[in-house]
């Protein structure tokens, strides 16, 4: 028996317990290993990709978990690799991203043996942005990404708003007991597992050490880091701004970081799932449209730790309320777009006149669902100009225009436009 057949590196797959949150993408990735020779779970430290890996390894016979963070089974990828993937059945390897050199041999082996449900694939940083990564195995592998929990996966709630939006338009109306404060401290506690379950106090512990080991070893796996200092400095910086426009130059005015620096740690901050930039949107007939993208932190905990905001401190006058919960709400769509019937994409929209929409949905088709996000619990006028200014711009296909608020109840506001609790997006289903 080779070394790496030893019970150091082979693990069974086991129940993991009665309380586990069911994940969305659970069925993405039962789907993708029904038709794909090579499935890749990507995402976040710490959302949960080593569970839900072996959950669905469970469905198959023959199946076997490799983990890479065992010393002992990382060695054995490494001195062989073409006989570390040796296996008939499904192979699991986790934290993928440790050996790259396994991506030359996977290729071999479902070259020669192209049945789908060969090998799950999970990793921590985004596999494809590893530095000395051989081949991305293209045509042969899909990638399943994996957030931190979304709202409609710790309730148990539908998580269908993107599709109910496109389905229903203005006719989609919610009724919520939900107020301010409850959506505070729901963007305070973010969507990680482990903060989710913890204490306030015990949570940022995590946090504190989940940013840690982020830098020190996940950034550390795409590129060298001259001064980690700056990388700390500039995540606070960069808190502070989420939800607002991503400007580097004015970035590197506040950091002291290099303009060619700055950006390379935007993209390394974005490969390891920490930050995520929301494009522009412009459609042709709004010449005036400026192209920066935003910014937002894709879990709203880690930002309101770096702020050292809790959900008091948020809703006080001078607090972060505002940004986070357009932050919480752009994360929130983000994630539910991942398994949504509707292709849609993600994208904000600012004229050069600063017309203004937090959130712009757009299917392949050309069809239109915008979003305004306000923290507050009531609604002026003027919340609704950038909604009324692309409903006149789109026309027909311009579906629905949403403010979510922190109201309880459904208010119309003209043609198409209505405003919404922010719990419609994980309680609303088609």
């Amino acid at each position: 028996m080779c070394p790496h057949h030893s019970g150091a590196c082979d693990t069974a797959v086991v129940d993991q317990g009665l309380d586990l949150v069911p994940r969305k993408a659970g069925d993405l990735l039962t789907e993708a290993l029904s038709d794909t020779r090579v499935v890749t779970l990507n995402g976040a430290r710490q959302a949960g990709k080593s569970t839900l890996a072996r959950l669905a390894a469970q469905a198959h016979p023959n199946a076997l978990v490799r983990l890479l963070d065992d010393p002992a089974t990382l060695r054995a990828a490494l001195d062989d690799p073409a006989d570390f993937v040796d296996h008939d059945g499904l192979l699991v390897i986790d934290e993928v991203q440790l050996a790259p050199e396994l991506f030359r041999s996977i290729k071999v082996a479902v070259d020669t043996d192209p049945r789908p449900g060969r090998f799950l694939l999970t990793g921590s940083a985004q596999v494809l942005a590893l530095r000395q990564l051989p081949d991305a195995l293209p045509g042969r592998m899909e990638i399943v990404e994996l957030w931190p929990f979304s709202q409609g996966e710790i309730d148990r709630g539908p998580d269908g708003f993107i599709d109910a939006a496109f389905a229903c338009g203005p006719a989609l109306s919610r009724t919520s007991t939900l107020r301010k404060r409850d959506y505070l401290e729901r963007a305070v506690r973010g969507g990680f597992p482990e903060a989710v379950r913890r204490s306030p106090r015990r949570r940022a512990a995590f946090f504190d050490s989940y940013l840690t080991s982020l830098i020190e070893r996940d950034v550390k796996e795409l590129a060298v880091i001259e001064r980690q200092g700056d990388l700390r400095r500039l995540l606070a910086l960069l808190a502070g701004r989420s939800g607002g426009l991503l400007v580097p130059a004015t970035l590197a005015g506040e950091s002291g970081v290099p303009r060619t620096t700055l950006n390379r740690y935007l993209e390394l901050l974005a490969a390891v799932f920490l930050i995520k930039q929301i494009p522009a949107w412009s459609a042709g007939q709004t010449h005036r449209a400026i192209g920066t993208p935003k910014l937002a932190f894709v879990d709203t905990g880690i930002a309101c730790h770096l702020l050292g905001q809790d959900a008091t401190r948020l809703g006080e006058p001078d607090g972060a309320a505002g940004p986070m919960m357009e932050t919480f709400v752009l994360m929130e769509l983000a994630r539910q777009l991942t398994w949504s019937a509707e292709r849609a994409r993600l994208y904000h929209y600012r004229t050069k006149d600063r017309v203004e929409v937090d959130a712009v949905l757009e299917t392949p088709d050309g069809r239109v669902v915008a979003i305004e996000v306000k923290a507050g619990a009531t609604i002026r006028t003027e919340d609704l100009a950038g909604l009324r200014h692309l409903a006149q711009r789109l026309g027909s296909r311009f579906v629905a225009g949403y403010v979510l608020y922190a109201g309880q109840q459904t208010l119309p506001f003209g043609d198409r436009l209505r405003a919404i609790p922010v719990d419609a997006l994980w309680q609303c289903a088609p």
